[in-house]
Order: structure tokens, then sequence, then C-alpha cells
């Protein structure tokens, strides 16, 4: 199957809402994502609006990626956020120097296993390279293998950080700038 992978437009919140919310509702949302489906479902169409535009093409603070299908259905995402150094991150650690965070990875059961999510990764370390940014890390919960299988595959490796959050802990991945390897489109 072909997919246009590309940066979503600020007008596409409607199809960034219904992506988010079908993520939600995969059996391992509460190991992947920081909120629930009854929580996202329940904000204003205003938000969506705003964070669509915030990491739409063009955006340099965030990016949201897609994978279109040929009927024109999402059916893979990613997010990779700045952080600058001198700034906290989401989980009250300081930021040491200029990086990306992927976030928000999500792609359709029936798409997973087409190499889709390795594509997705590809433009995400693409658009973070081009920004100079000097690493891109990730979070992943401690009982998520499955994820932490593919993050180490991209090239990915644990920094040694963690993060508790509630009775679990969530652990810090990391790939530098200078040891990423060949993208997975050229393995």
């Amino acid at each position: 199957m072909s997919y246009v992978i590309r940066s979503v437009r600020a007008d596409e919140w409607p199809a960034a809402k219904e992506l988010r919310l079908a993520a939600l509702r995969d059996p391992v949302a509460h190991l992947a994502f920081l909120e629930t489906y009854e929580e996202a479902a329940a904000r204003p169409d205003s938000f969506w609006q705003e964070r669509t535009a915030g990491a739409a093409e063009g955006a340099d603070a965030r990016q949201q990626i897609i994978a279109e299908g040929p009927d024109g259905q999402w059916v893979g995402t990613l997010t990779v956020l700045v952080e600058e150094p001198g700034t906290t991150d989401w989980a009250g650690f300081p930021v040491e120097r200029k990086q990306g965070h992927v976030v928000g990875v999500f792609v359709r059961p029936e798409e997973r296993g087409s190499g889709l999510t390795e594509v997705l990764f590809d433009a995400a370390l693409e658009w973070a390279w081009g920004r100079g940014l000097e690493r891109v890390r990730l979070i992943v919960h401690e009982e998520n293998g499955r994820a932490q299988r593919f993050y180490r595959r991209a090239g990915f490796l644990p920094s040694g950080v963690t993060v508790p959050l509630g009775d679990a802990r969530e652990l810090e991945f990391v790939l530098e700038r200078s040891s990423a390897g060949v993208p997975f489109s050229d393995r």
C-alpha cells in the first residue's frame, strides 16, 4: 500500500481529532498516552483547532506528521516537540540542549506491521535534524514492550532517565544526531 507522509495542515483539525480519539481507544492506550478517551472527547473544537494549527506545516515549535492512505484516511501519526535548553520538560526535568521529543505515536491496528511506523519515524527525524536538533527522545511506559522493541530497532537507546508516573515508570529513550543511522527506508 502506498501512503502519503506529510505534516498536517491547520484546517485539518477534524481529522487530527478523529485519529487522536482512535488512538485513545487502542487497548494499550493506558500505557502509551497521558490522557484518556473521555478527557479528549470532552475537549471543545477550539482545542483541536489550536492544537492542530500549532503543529501544522510550517510551525517551528512542533510538527505533527501523518500517514494518509490511498482513500484519504489518516492511518498513522506522531508529533515532534522542540525542547529548548534552559526550559523545563513536561515532567519537570531541565532541558539541557536543543532536542526533539516524539509524542503521540499511533498507527491504526490494521496498518501495523506494514513498515508505516518506520516511515513516520524517518520523516520525524528528517524534520528534527533539519531544524538543528542535537538529539531526539521519547518516553515509553516500562510495560510497553512492543513500543520499546520498535524504538530500539529505530536506533533509540535507554538513557537511564526514568520518570515516575503513578505506580509505574516511564523510560526515556534517545537517539543522538551523531549516531543516527541509516533511515528505515534505506535498509
